[in-house]
This record gives C-alpha cells, structure tokens and sequence, in this order.
C-alpha cells in the first residue's frame, strides 16, 4: 500500500475535482485494514478463501427463519391486498400491524429490545419472498430495519435503544432523511444544518427532507445534517452528523405525506421541513461528524434489502414467463420452441440465478462482519436492480398483451422494479463510486512509484513491462472450486488478470483525466461487476454440489450456470474492448449540442428542478398540475405515543 494522497498530489485536475476528491476521502474515512473480495480483483487477485465455501448461516437460526417464513408466506398467499394496495395507493394500517405481530418488522433488532434478533441474511430471506407478491410492502419493511432505525442499531447508545427499540419491533415504523431537494446521490452535500445551542444542551436544525419512505407514518427520523465543527488545529470544517427526532418535535412540519407514482404505489413518501428544531443533545447518534459514514453503513444494508425485493419479484416473472412460454402456442406450437423466446428464457434464468448468488454472498459478508465490504453492497444494488429489471422486462414481451393486464402481476411488478435503478445511489453514479473506490489504493500505489521511481525500482520494473511491454503478472490460481467447474473457473480467472491489466492501462493511458471519464469508469466497473457475477455463482454451484445435488437439478443449474458465465465472458469482453475502440468523441459532441438545443425549448412548457442553483431557470418550469391526481395532504398521521399531542 501508499501513503500517496490523490487529492493532493494528482495534477492537472480542476480545483472543484480536488475539492471533490478531498471531501470525499475525508467523508469515507481511511481505507479498511484489508482488501475485500473486490478490490483485490481490480489488483488482479483471487481471494478463493472469501468467495469459498459460499457463506452460510448457522442451523439455528436458519430453522427459526424457515418458522417466520412458513408463516409470512401464509399470509401472504391468503391475506395480503397486493392489488388494493397498488390501486389505492395505501398500505392499510392493519397490514403493517400484521408484520409486526409476524415479527418480520422487527426481525434484526436484538432480542433485548423485542425484536428477533435475526442475521441480515435472514432478514434478506424475508425480503425476497415479500417481493415475489409486493413490491410495495418490501419497500416499507426494508425502508424500516435497513435505513429508517437501523443507525440507531449500529450506532445508538444503551439509552437510546433502550428508549426507542422496543416500539420500533412492536408497532412503530421509522423513517430515514438523508436526500433532499438538492441532494440526491450526493450524500455529502447536505443542505440542511444543524448547531450546538449556546447551552450545549440541544442541537438546532433547519432544513428540508425530500423521500422520506413512511415519513408521515413514523414514530422516528434519522436526520442528516451538516454542522460547523472545529478541528484539532482549531480550524473550522463542515461535517455531517447524524440526529433522532421525532414527529412531536415542534418545528418538524411534514408537509407533503407522499405524491401519486409510477411504481411502489403503497409506500408513502413524505417532505419535512425542520425549522428551529430543537433536538436534546441525547438524540446525538455516535459522535458529531460521524453522520456520513452513518449514512454510508445504513445504505449498505438498504442496497441489499432493495436487492432481496427486486430479487423476490424478478424470480416470480420468470417462472410466470416459462409456465407461458410452454403454454402458449402460436403457429401451432408452444412459444417456448422458438429460438428468440429461449434467448429470453435462458438469460433470465442466468440473470435472477447470479442475483440470488450475488445477494446471499453479500449478506453472508455483512453477517460474518467483513471489514471492506462496501463495493460489494454496491455492485449487489446494481446488479439486482439492473438485471432483475431487464428480467421482468422480458416477462412482460414473452406474456403479450397479457402481461399489460392489471391482474397478471407481472404488470405491477414491471412498475415496482424501475425505482430500483435510480434509488439507493442512481446505478450511474454507483459505476463510478466502484472504480473510484475499487481502483484507489491501486492507483495510489501506482503514482507513488511514478513520483519516486528510485525508491521503488522493483515494483517500477514490474509496472512498466507491464504497461509498456504488454508482459501480463500471472493467472490468478484456484484451488478450493470443485473440479466439475475447473473450466469455467479458468476462464474466470484469466478475466481477473485481464481486468486488472485494463485498469492500470487506463491510469497510464487517461492519467488525471481518468479522474471525470465517467465512460472508461462504467466500462472497468462493468468488467468488474462481471467478474463478480461469475465468482459468486461458481460459489453457490460449487456449494450446492457439495451438498448433495445431482440429478435434473445439477443439470438444470450446471446449464444455466455455463451460459451464466457465458454472457458474463462475452459482457466483459465487450466492456474492455469499447475502451480503445468507442464513439466516445461523437458522444460527447452529440451530448453538447442536445443541452445547447434544449435552450430552444421554452421552460414554461417542461419540469425544471424545483431547486435548480440556474437563477435563469428557477420558478419558471411548468406548474405542476393536480388536477385528476390523487393527493395525500401533510401532517404525521402517527398516532402512538411518540406522535404530536392533540389539541
């Protein structure tokens, strides 16, 4: 490793990409003691002995889960409103009470405090078999146990969880207000504040929370805010911090409880605005400062949960999918016989197989209590989001006109599953944060060697036969997979030294420009999500072949598989051949001239961000209409014994 800081000792970057790198480094804190599975793939290594043998949890608690299963599955054959929720845009409240008495709602708060005390892979399993039947439910339990009072899990003291956690497993929801008006993706750049009062007795916040799930029904926010500290020095630096408050809190006005939408219809999304609230210095979560890293955790459980729903829906629209695909028959045979619909069927059993392997390999790092994990929840949001939607996507053309249709389900689902690439960090932005954060300590190392090639003469003779000779470090080796997977695995691990080899021609190649090519970031981060795909699908396989599976099934699994990493081959081969061979120079010409032409367009007839810093612009969209849209109203409708005290 390097003591290199890329902040200060890249060159040639613009002052606002320093300033951006700086508050970055800072705001994630320092790198972890040792590499995850990941990041040792952007070096071009194989962790066999993080991947193998696929994580499992432990035969207690997998036969309480089974238990909760058995009976939320119950449930939610015979009782849920699936359809009603959808139509009428309202999970009722005896249905959120009814998951609470199942114990799904609080099944990861600890046993002291009520809850069930499950692992996280548990609670995934649940999860996923809520979003085989609603999208919208699985968002309102993930939104409550992932994000909503999972910090005050984590990071709240004896006092706090003894004060809050007991109603959060019994009956009351919590809410999580990280975005804003402003802040969508950039968790840094919070908008709302908070100050120490002059007492020290009480934080004043101020400011304003935008999709905040289940806001107007909670009984708890967490809140991020920044806050003026002082440092060691004594000098004065922004940081975030992280706050308990409640609906009762004079000043907290929720003034929007949720907006009609496309998709999760039953969940409700609210805007609060804070003004002067006064929050007891006892509501402090940790320590002032550590709100973004609070964040950061918080959302590495939220990726997987979002990942369990998308899972869950997905697996349903592909079995619904191959029941039609054999049953439909059109030009006197079953569709399911043609060539273009097996293309279907094939990915989709590839894709949802890799998902389910990609997620119970996170969860099981996250329960094992990995250190450097945080690449993986993302590539785990990515990967389920993306491809569980082109999942349901194909359902939908494989069904007709048929799957349009309100009672199919795959119709509701196909709605549910789109938020699922844009929340949780937009998959964009999430390309870009896994190569800035997988490749770092690689290139750190690689410019130390740069900038002082006399103290690294070895590793600077290494490095340039490899990027100016094309001399590739050896194949990774492997050695636990079993043997029926020696071939794919080999293939697996000459696209880990490929990969790695890639990366390091891109620092060479771009060098401080590679810092804002967003287009050679998705590419790498493309190759790496690949790579990981394969490795945990060979894990599962390799598991369960361990454990006894033969038969159709090991045949069924062992095709799918194959062609599993078939596409993943040809995906990566791709992804690192755009990288020389591209239309990136006409892209970005294109791009330009769309944005001058959009200044033709007049502002009045089209939305404008209702925040946008353009002065020019601002206020001067289109009204937004209400007329024939539902509304919700404002105000908590909270009524336990946190809520506002009737006058």
């Amino acid at each position: 490793m390097s003591n290199t800081n890329l902040a200060k000792d890249l060159k040639n970057i613009s002052e606002k990409d320093r300033k951006q790198i700086e508050a970055a480094q800072e705001m994630l804190g320092p790198d972890p003691m040792t590499m995850g599975f990941l990041k040792n793939v952007f070096w071009g290594n194989f962790r066999e002995d993080l991947a193998f043998p696929y994580p499992s949890i432990n035969a207690e608690e997998t036969a309480r889960c089974d238990q909760l299963l058995a009976k939320l599955d119950e449930y939610l054959r015979t009782e849920h409103p699936r359809f009603e929720i959808d139509q009428k845009q309202e999970i009722p409240q005896w249905v959120i009470q009814k998951l609470f008495d199942l114990g799904v709602l609080g099944m990861t708060i600890a046993k002291e405090y009520g809850g069930g005390g499950f692992g996280i892979t548990s609670y995934n399993r649940a999860l996923e078999r809520i979003g085989r039947t609603c999208g919208s439910t699985a968002v309102l339990v993930s939104a409550h146990q992932s994000i909503g009072c999972k910090a005050l899990m984590l990071f709240g003291n004896d006092e706090q969880k003894k004060r809050f956690l007991p109603r959060m497993a019994k009956d009351t929801l919590s809410a999580f207000c990280l975005s804003e008006p402003n802040v969508g993706c950039d968790a840094g750049g919070q908008e709302t504040r908070c100050e120490l009062s002059a007492d020290g007795s009480h934080y004043i916040l101020n400011g304003e929370k935008k999709w905040a799930t289940s806001g107007a029904l909670s009984g708890l926010f967490t809140v991020m805010a920044k806050q003026k500290v002082k440092d060691k020095e004594g000098k004065e630096k922004e940081v975030v911090t992280a706050l308990i408050c409640t609906p009762d809190m004079p000043g907290v006005d929720i003034f929007s409880r949720n907006r009609s939408k496309c998709g999760i219809r039953g969940t409700w999304q609210a805007r609060i605005r804070l003004t002067n609230v006064k929050v007891p210095k006892e509501n402090l979560l940790a320590k002032e400062g550590l709100g973004f890293k609070i964040a950061m955790t918080c959302l590495n459980y939220g990726r997987c949960t979002l990942s369990a729903g998308m899972l869950g829906g997905a697996t349903y629209a592909f079995e619904q999918a191959a029941k039609w695909a054999k049953y439909r028959y059109q030009f006197d045979r079953p569709l399911g016989e043609f060539d273009l619909v097996q293309d279907k069927l094939a990915r989709m059993a590839a894709y949802t197989y890799a998902m389910d392997a990609m997620l119970y390999m996170t969860t099981g790092f996250l329960d094992r209590g990995d250190d450097d994990i945080m690449l993986e929840t993302a590539m785990c949001k990515i990967f389920c989001s993306e491809y569980g939607y082109r999942t349901v996507n194909d359902a939908i053309q494989i069904m007709g006109g048929e799957s349009y249709m309100t009672e199919n389900d795959v119709e509701r689902i196909w709605r549910d599953s789109r938020i699922n690439i844009i929340v949780e960090g937009a998959n964009e932005i999430m390309h870009s944060f896994i190569f800035a954060y997988g490749s770092k300590q690689l290139g750190e190392w690689m410019l130390a060697v740069k900038n002082n090639p006399t103290k690294n003469i070895g590793a600077g003779l290494r490095i340039a036969s490899e990027l100016f000779l094309g001399i590739r470090r050896p194949v990774p080796t492997f050695g636990k997979i079993h043997a029926k997977l020696s071939n794919l695995a080999a293939e697996l691990m000459l696209r880990i030294r490929e990969h790695s080899h890639q990366v390091k021609l891109a620092f060479k190649n771009h060098e401080e420009k590679l810092v804002t090519n967003q287009l050679v970031q998705q590419r790498l981060s493309h190759s790496a999500m690949w790579i990981h795909a394969m490795s945990c699908s060979l894990s599962r396989l390799d598991a369960n072949i361990r454990t006894g599976l033969d038969g159709a099934q090991l045949e069924y699994e062992m095709n799918v598989v194959s062609h599993l990493c078939a596409i993943a081959n040809h995906e990566i081969a791709v992804a690192l051949r755009e990288l020389s061979i591209n239309h990136d120079d006409s892209l970005r010409r294109a791009g330009a001239s769309v944005l001058k032409w959009a200044d033709t367009l007049p502002n009045s007839d089209y939305d404008i961000p209702e925040r946008t810093p353009d002065n020019s612009a601002r206020g001067k969209g289109r009204p937004e209409p209400t007329e024939g849209i539902p509304q919700f109203g404002s105000g908590s409708i909270y009524t336990g014994p946190l809520a506002p005290q009737k006058t």
